[in-house]
């Protein structure tokens, strides 16, 4: 079998398991399974794949004709300029997420002392730290397996960041400049009107805020108090119809100013409070 069609044969085959893109997405596979790029591709569309290659890259094309994430078949992940290892375990980074980050970015310095809270992948707390290398950065997570993911993340890229097992702030000691999260906000009975991809397989505490999607929201504006040092920063990644009712928690809880900011779609997707400290 040739590159070329062993390319329209992922394409046909992805096609009919009504995929998004199925082009990019057979591309992607070629390109991982056999080691190539789209330029090399073109100049050698009649050269063959050996028979492990064919085998190899008809296992991922029937994976990801049953809905599997992309990124859980390639196992990676890119965002931020960077790219994560990433699994069942962790959410899939996402550009909404990036957001995040960039907000963030601009209320921290060098030297400040940071914490990802509901880490996941650690993305954004490596995405952090490649910004601002002198940060004491922590992450924690409940999960024991994405843990596992986010500490091979930070070895890949050589960063020193501390893992805390955690179920939100229960094992968090000291205190921070700066609390950033992307916490669990989709209300639990939207879930299963998601789409297949990311209900089947993106792990479900991961997604779950509960009846209203505030729970998390709720804990964080309580105890962050408690782990912010005087003039700090909590930073949360929210839904896109979440701005008013997270203003009106963090507001209620003290902080002040409270920011909302929209991403390019002009939807709410960052909060920045400030804390000034107990009067």
């Amino acid at each position: 079998m040739t590159y070329r069609e062993a390319y329209e044969a992922g394409k046909y085959i992805l096609t009919e398991a009504h995929l998004d893109n199925p082009e990019g997405d057979a591309f992607a596979l070629l390109s991982l399974v056999c080691k190539i790029d789209r330029t090399f591709y073109l100049t050698h569309k009649e050269s063959k794949l050996t028979q492990e290659e064919v085998t190899q890259y008809r296992i991922m094309l029937t994976k990801r004709a049953e809905h599997i994430p992309l990124q859980y078949i390639t196992g990676f992940a890119p965002f931020m300029d960077m790219v994560f290892k990433v699994n069942s375990s962790v959410l899939i980074p996402r550009f909404d997420t990036e957001n995040l980050v960039l907000r963030a970015a601009k209320v921290i310095k060098d030297g400040d002392r940071v914490l990802d809270l509901c880490t996941g992948s650690g993305c954004i707390i490596l995405s952090l730290k490649n910004r601002y290398p002198m940060i004491d950065a922590v992450a924690s997570d409940i999960s024991r397996a994405a843990l596992l993911v986010a500490k091979e993340n930070a070895k890949s890229y050589n960063m020193d960041v501390d893992f805390v097992r955690s179920d939100m702030f229960d094992k968090i000691r000291g205190c921070f400049d700066l609390i950033v999260s992307n916490p669990p906000y989709i209300k639990s009975a939207v879930i299963e009107t998601l789409d297949k991809e990311v209900k089947d397989f993106e792990p479900y505490e991961a997604l779950d805020g509960r009846e209203d999607g505030l729970f998390f929201y709720r804990q964080i504006a309580a105890k962050a108090k408690e782990h912010l040092t005087r003039n700090g920063h909590l930073a949360l990644e929210i839904g896109d119809d979440q701005g008013e009712e997270v203003s009106d928690i963090l507001l209620y809880e003290g902080y002040t100013p409270v920011d909302v900011y929209r991403d390019l779609n002009d939807k709410d997707r960052v909060i920045i409070a400030g804390y000034k400290g107990e009067s």
